[in-house]
């Protein structure tokens, strides 16, 4: 009912408050207009009518219980001749129920409204105005009903609505959460290449003069490798470009570990199976793993060797990825790289597993995918 008000409200039109006491005026003024044109106004027919039409007032918030009180005083000035052939805050009243109560207390109003009716006609000997006098009742309840329907289909589609938005504002987040993933993991990796290679160059310099050449077109070709793809992730901003920019799969892997041998780990891939289709966001996600696996040993593992392996079984992919490095640290390693890991792999419906090897010495991180 609340809602049905705050509606109304938005419209533009007046308050409910100030509808129901202009409602309450007409009543009053039709009863008392009524008695003086049959001519049996009296003093008491201006309480009696007060009495009859101030519930109206509550009407909105007790629908029923007014329907009860006003049918009450319907009756009592039928009685006494003086509320003529409408009574018309008992229509509104009517109305008014049929609008806002649930059904069990629209049955009861139903049934009170009837008895009402008949006790008020019956007296008067007037069993043929039944008939007529039912047909108002039966339009304001109609007309009530219908104000219910309607006010129903609103607060339906405001609902549909709120849940669109809230379905639009979750896929929002999902995608600035996934573009976040796709940064982190991007720079992450190129600027680990670059801070190992960049460090190793001094090194070089002075043992290998001839070979310095080769570390700095390394560098230059991890930034531009990693702007490149820094590219491809921000392009579904632009959906044709994202469609001819595809994101890196499993053919992307050898170049992802050659990079990583170029800094003096010894990195390997091997493929055990028969390799089956994967679905594109599946593959992304097997390529980005690997890339946050592979910069979390250059960052913090001082490893001397670290293994890719791809194991093809009848119910999907086991990735894992492994290095014999100190193992994890309080430095970072299992932060945001790791949760974000997890996030990829429970989005493309498999799970994650990391920790220290078995002798104490290395770090490996296992994922299923289907």
């Amino acid at each position: 009912m609340s809602g049905w008000i705050e509606r109304r409200r938005r419209g533009g039109g007046p308050p409910p408050i100030a509808v129901d006491a202009m409602l309450a005026v007409g009543c009053f003024l039709s009863i008392v207009i009524t008695a003086v044109i049959d001519e049996c106004f009296a003093w008491w027919v201006v309480p009696l009518a007060l009495g009859n039409v101030v519930p109206l007032l509550w009407r909105r918030r007790h629908p029923l219980a007014v329907t009860f009180v006003i049918g009450v005083g319907t009756t009592v000035l039928s009685l006494l001749d003086v509320i003529g052939k409408v009574p018309a805050a008992q229509l509104v009243a009517t109305y008014t129920f049929a609008a806002l109560s649930p059904p069990h207390r629209r049955a009861v109003g139903v049934a009170g409204t009837v008895v009402g009716l008949t006790l008020s006609i019956i007296p008067h000997e007037e069993l043929l105005n039944l008939g007529p006098n039912a047909l108002f009742f039966v339009a304001a309840y109609a007309l009530g009903t219908s104000a219910r329907a309607r006010s129903d289909r609103i607060t339906l589609l405001e609902e549909r609505a709120l849940r669109h938005r809230e379905e639009a504002d979750a896929a929002a987040v999902r995608e600035r959460e996934r573009i976040a993933r796709e940064m982190h993991d991007i720079i992450a990796h190129a600027m680990s290449l670059v801070v190992v290679q960049a460090e190793a160059g001094p090194v070089r310099l002075r043992k290998e003069p001839g070979r310095a050449e080769a570390v700095f077109d390394e560098i230059s070709a991890s930034a531009r490798e990693a702007l490149a793809q820094l590219r491809r992730a921000l392009s579904v901003l632009r959906s044709e470009e994202a469609e001819r920019r595809p994101q890196p799969g499993l053919d992307g892997l050898p170049s992802l570990i050659e990079s990583v041998g170029r800094t003096g780990i010894d990195a390997s891939l091997h493929e055990d199976g028969e390799r089956r289709a994967l679905a594109d966001d599946t593959a992304t996600t097997v390529y980005r793993i690997v890339q946050e696996a592979l910069t979390n040993t250059l960052r913090h593992a001082a490893a001397d060797r670290v293994e890719v392996r791809l194991d093809w079984r009848a119910e999907g992919l086991c990735l894992e990825i492994s290095d014999d490095g100190e193992g994890p640290s309080g430095d970072g390693r299992a932060g945001r790289g790791l949760a974000g890991m997890r996030e990829r792999v429970a989005a493309a419906g498999g799970d994650l597993t990391f920790g220290p090897v078995s002798d104490g010495r290395g770090f490996r991180i296992a994922a299923r995918l289907p």
